[in-house]
């Protein structure tokens, strides 16, 4: 690990060269609050958040200062209104992120709603649309924009809201430092970064190497994050190229039956690793040509890989020579790139001020899946002994091109309406093909047509008020994993086998929202936002598996709506800062279907469930709640406290909300950064999670208990029967990490 910082150090600073240390002040440039909001995922001009339709919200370098939090889906669920973690991984880099009711997630099969951007980049992988955050080098970004509702403009996926993150470059990020941080379940940490620029060149890199042993039993975690930008800016250009790698390995603990949570740290089964392997090379060139336009152009290429071993259960285990287990080995090798075009201009037109950008985009890559499978037995300790070799049982490659054509144009009609029009044209062809020669029914080729539409209206009767509303829509295509895997008759796996399967349909959503933003006095200010998303089509995996409860199909479930709503405030008194966020969402089914979950105690004798309209979809909270406060002693010294309430929420396979276990609690948890000023450039850091060492859950499951015999041992291969259950996924305890952070220049 020592080793390892040193040439990230070494590294750092070799890059930046000599421009940092002739031109960088010894104190970094300030940064103002984001007060533009990107009307597109490519940079261009932007528009005022004062007539943005949308309860956007912005982050700048002053709120992810503050914060300690090294992972951006932890540091949205922390600080954003509505946002949410739920982890059913048990690993710290894996985690869920909830926002008005969808999910952005790195776990395959989950219903993606949320797009993520960087830089102008879609970073949602092709394969399941997930989202590795672990990817992800919070330390790189400079800032990030939480886009409410179905914005078209920002293509697929963008269900329930999009993400854009805007990385660091070294003329705004001058001066270099090291962190180095330790404490609780063996976490050491090394963190460089160090930017500069000289005569219109700027460069700028950041290294973060984690190691944790983890809270619970069988989950450590090793993190390797690398970013690296040169650019060039002058008058009438901004040119940049930059570099993200990440080499990362990470082990889960998977959820517990609620009888085990008087040992959380205990793990259902294991081994579950997942090792993941970035390189994503992206380029933009910002032309100006002529004072109020602008052309960017960006080229990008991405290649992500994937290999996670998994232990399950056999569900069809007997006496008569099944095996107790599988080990299930799976490989996602994925190759993407693309380019997109867009011309922003600002024009006196009909009607006003026009703000205008037109963009288009094309979206290429392939991903190569193979799937193995290892019988196996299980130890005392629930973990697996191989009884043979892997043997192959699904090889085939999808191919992917997504096409889209999109417009904005915000209409200043006076000084204090404006017009906000937009649409996207969405293409989406996905070919699947089988490699193996097994299964020639596999190959097949799906495409999802639509275009999109966008209206919203802005009201500003004073500059210390804004009130808005919009209404959009969105579209999700549905991915290789889930046309798949889409017959009741033939369950899968998550990771899943490859089979023909019936096809499914493209989800399209519809969001009205309205709301209000301004500022009482210099310190002070609000948000309050209404809204509805209503999804057609919406695609659910159902569980089919009397025994695994990652086992199903994905189906078309009809109509499900999410209605909410959410409130903000902050203000400041001389060093004290408070903020307090509130979101509520009602997420139901709109349309009533039979669905399958045999461990519900409502269920037939088949195992079915009815669904009906009303009831609540699982796995959504219908109150989040956040209390954030800062004392400031001076510039560098402070403490903030922070507070996360959450209520409960029905668990997953409790579609109809019967199952006689109830929900899932809701719970209360609050964590503490802490900055103190040691010397002119060394300040000491501190942050404690979970402050008052809550027992709680963040995620819940139906399914079936197979260690059921003395000790918690697989109980069938004893005599003793598999038990229906609940099951949770333990938060950690009580953690806190302390460490030095040193600014060189």
């Amino acid at each position: 690990m020592r080793r390892a910082a040193a040439g990230a150090l070494a590294f750092a600073a070799a890059t930046i060269g000599g421009a940092a240390l002739a031109q960088a002040p010894s104190e970094p440039v300030p940064i103002p609050r984001i007060d533009v909001i990107a009307p597109a995922p490519l940079p261009g001009l932007g528009i005022p958040l004062s007539i943005f339709p949308g309860n956007v919200q912005p982050f700048g370098r002053r709120d992810l200062d503050r914060s300690h939090e090294d992972d951006v889906s932890r540091f949205l669920g922390r600080n954003a209104t509505g946002a949410l973690l739920e982890n059913a991984q048990g690993n710290p880099f894996q985690q869920d992120l909830l926002f008005r009711g969808f999910i952005a997630s790195p776990v395959l099969g989950s219903p993606q709603g949320v797009s993520v951007f960087q830089d102008g980049v879609r970073i949602n992988e092709p394969f399941g649309d997930v989202v590795n955050w672990d990817a992800i080098p919070m330390r790189a970004i400079a800032g990030i924009q939480l886009l409410p509702g179905s914005n078209p403009v920002f293509g697929l996926n963008t269900l329930g809201g999009a993400i854009s993150l805007q990385t660091k470059r070294g003329d705004r990020y001058p001066g270099a430092s090291a962190e180095v941080i330790g404490g609780s379940f063996g976490r050491r940490q090394v963190a460089a970064e160090a930017g500069g620029a000289s005569r219109g060149l700027d460069a700028f890199v950041a290294v973060n190497l984690t190691d944790d042993d983890g809270w619970a039993d069988h989950n450590p975690s090793r993190v390797r994050q690398v970013f690296a930008q040169v650019g060039y800016r002058d008058a009438e250009t901004d040119a940049s190229l930059s570099f993200t790698g990440a080499d990362n390995r990470l082990a889960g603990s998977q959820t517990i039956p609620t009888e085990w949570l008087d040992a959380p740290r205990a793990a259902y089964t294991w081994p579950d690793e997942n090792r993941n392997r970035l390189a994503f090379l992206n380029g933009t060139l910002l032309r100006r040509l002529a004072p109020e336009t602008t052309l960017t152009v960006n080229l990008y290429a991405r290649r992500t890989t994937t290999r996670n071993v998994s232990s399950n259960v056999n569900d069809d285990f007997d006496d008569a020579g099944e095996p107790q287990a599988f080990n299930d080995r799976t490989s996602i090798a994925q190759i993407a790139g693309g380019v997109a075009m867009q011309l922003a201009l600002e024009r006196d037109g009909i009607g006003g001020r026009h703000r205008v950008t037109l963009g288009a985009s094309l979206d290429a890559g392939r991903v190569d899946f193979t799937q193995d499978s290892q019988p196996a037995t299980f130890t005392a300790e629930r973990g697996t002994v191989p009884l043979g070799e892997f043997a192959p049982e699904t090889d085939a490659r999808t191919r992917h091109r997504y096409v889209g054509v999109y417009a904005t144009d915000t209409i200043e009609l006076s000084d204090a309406w404006a017009l906000t029009l937009a649409g996207r044209y969405n293409h989406a062809r996905v070919e699947i093909a089988d490699r193996s020669g097994n299964d020639p029914a596999l190959d097949g080729t799906h495409g999802f047509v639509r275009f999109n539409p966008a209206v919203g209206v802005t009201w500003n009767p004073s500059k210390a008020l804004t009130a808005w509303a919009a209404y959009n829509e969105g579209m999700r295509a549905p991915t290789a994993i889930e046309l798949t895997c889409a017959d009741p008759d033939a369950p899968c796996k998550l990771p899943n086998n490859f089979l023909a399967d019936p096809p499914l349909a493209k989800v399209v959503s519809r969001t009205l929202e309205a709301g209000a933003r301004g500022r009482l006095g210099p310190t002070s200010s609000w948000s309050a936002a209404v809204f509805a998303t209503e999804l057609r089509d919406d695609i659910q995996f159902v569980a089919a598996s009397q025994g695994a409860i990652n086992a199903g199909y994905f189906r078309n479930v009809g109509t499900t709506r999410r209605l909410g709503m959410e409130l903000a405030g902050s203000t400041s008194f001389g060093a004290l800062s408070l903020a307090a966020r509130y979101a509520y969402v009602q997420a139901t089914y709109r349309s009533s279907f039979t669905s399958s979950s045999p461990a519900n105690t409502s269920a037939g004798d088949d195992g079915a469930i009815e669904v009906r309209s009303g009831d609540r979809i699982p796995g959504i909270p219908a109150s989040v709640a956040k209390l954030l406060a800062e004392y400031a002693f001076d510039e560098r010294s402070r403490v903030a406290l922070s507070i996360l309430g959450v209520s409960s929420r029905y668990a997953r396979g409790d579609e109809n909300n019967a199952d006689s276990r109830g929900r899932i609690p809701g719970y209360v948890v609050a964590a503490i950064d802490l900055d103190v000023a040691l010397a002119t450039r060394l300040t000491l850091v501190g942050h404690v999670e979970n402050l008052f060492d809550g027992r709680y859950a963040s995620v819940g499951v139906l399914g079936t208990n197979f260690f059921t015999a003395p000790d918690r041992t697989f109980g069938p291969a004893q005599g003793f029967a598999p038990a229906g259950a609940q099951f949770r996924g333990p938060a950690a305890p009580i953690g806190g990490w302390i460490g030095l952070r040193y600014a060189f220049l």
